[in-house]
């Protein structure tokens, strides 16, 4: 059985990648997704008058913390020494009310920093939906996404309709 996913074998049986033979290279990845919510739920996040305290540090902590610890979460992840993971996070106006996250991972290795930059926003978006859903169930996660990534032998990518905010 052949596939190109390179988390199969020739058999289907899922493995991690051996990288060792790879050279190690300068990586980035960038990652983006939203929590819409009702405009009352952004103007207590904006407030910070929540109870459960400041929802933007708190996600911001969160992201980091999970990035790191990515390779414990998805299961066939390399552990990857990050040498950067920033997670930012903006509030949009009262007319479209929304959390927007995005984050960047870096490191120089032998793989890249796809999946901690996805789980940082991940983890972010619901850790503001955690702190926010006593006043609003109705929220969503959305548009969870890699923007762009650089390194690695398959190249560089960018999201044909990206937004680079950074």
């Amino acid at each position: 059985m052949s596939s190109d996913l390179s988390h199969l074998d020739s058999v289907g049986n899922a493995r991690m990648v051996d990288v060792g033979d790879k050279p190690s290279t300068a990586r980035t990845a960038i990652a983006e997704g939203r929590v819409t919510m009702k405009p009352s739920t952004l103007d207590l996040i904006r407030a910070g008058s929540l109870k459960k305290g400041d929802v933007i540090a708190t996600a911001r902590i969160a992201g980091v913390m999970a990035a790191k610890r990515t390779s414990e979460l998805i299961p066939l992840c390399h552990p990857i020494a990050l040498s950067k993971i920033d997670v930012d996070i903006q509030l949009s106006s009262d007319a479209d009310p929304y959390v927007h996250i995005t984050a960047e991972a870096r490191t120089v290795g032998q793989t890249g920093v796809e999946m901690e930059a996805l789980t940082a926003v991940s983890v972010a978006a619901l850790t503001i939906y955690d702190m926010a859903k006593a006043v609003d169930r109705e929220m969503r996660i959305e548009g969870i996404r890699l923007l762009s990534k650089t390194g690695g032998i398959h190249g560089d990518y960018r999201a044909n309709d990206a937004e680079m905010r950074r």
